[in-house]
């Protein structure tokens, strides 16, 4: 049976969907809602507890404080993935296989689209998201330029719902790649590899950028084997 709360949270949602309520529209008052919903202040309290854990309100206090109308973006809704799926991770609910094939089904198409679909702001980026000289760069800063390049190309497919997506996968990844030590063959080698897939995506070519991308994930497979051992994750 549907809760109180979760009907009103509903009925505000419906509200914004519908255009009755836009962004930046301020939400009439608890006391208001209460009254209209024929419920208590601490139920119409819990629904837009629900609906700012949505990200479509966000509240203020102070004498111009209240809820007003919001809307998701996508690095909300990515970091709030990101969350989810790394205490999933954790607590070994899911695997690194199932990480590394997410990983492989998303940003391997998301390569080829970049290719595709490229503009010359998304090539700029990309060059500089590949350092000239990565060995001289400490760790931290190696993986800074790594997370860059990969946003960059997800960003650069030019379909939003795939960036949101893929983007928490790479970051609980990364996050346990980075606790691993690793040497400077290591990093040259991603440097080489996030050069042949910027020259494959600057030259159009959807199968070699989908291609370079496929080899990048399956070279970097053992390295996460290490790391997921030594943190005591399943395979």
């Amino acid at each position: 049976m549907t809760k109180a709360y979760e009907q009103i949270a509903a009925a505000l949602r419906g509200r914004v969907v519908a255009g009755e309520l836009e962004p930046g529209d301020r939400l009439p008052t608890e006391t208001m809602l209460a009254t209209e919903f024929g419920v208590s202040r601490a139920t119409v309290r819990e629904a837009l507890r629900q609906l700012d854990a949505q990200s479509l309100i966000r509240t203020s206090k102070g004498a111009t404080g209240g809820s007003y109308v919001t809307l998701p973006s996508a690095g909300h809704l990515s970091a709030s993935l990101r969350s989810g799926i790394g205490l999933l991770a954790d607590a070994q609910d899911i695997s690194l296989d199932d990480l590394l094939e997410a990983r492989e089904l998303l940003e391997v198409p998301a390569a080829r689209l970049a290719a595709r679909r490229r503009r010359e702001h998304d090539l700029e980026r990309l060059r500089a998201a590949i350092p000239g000289n990565p060995l001289e760069l400490g760790a931290e800063d190696q993986f800074a330029h790594n997370a860059d390049f990969h946003s960059v190309v997800l960003e650069a497919s030019g379909n939003v719902l795939l960036a949101i997506a893929a983007q928490p996968v790479f970051d609980v990844l990364q996050t346990r790649l980075a606790r691993s030590t690793l040497g400077n063959r290591f990093h040259r080698a991603i440097n080489t590899h996030h050069r042949a897939i910027a020259a494959a995506i600057e030259a159009g070519d959807e199968d070699a950028a989908g291609g370079e991308m496929h080899a990048h994930v399956e070279y970097l497979r053992p390295f996460y084997v290490k790391a997921w051992r030594g943190i005591g994750g399943r395979g």
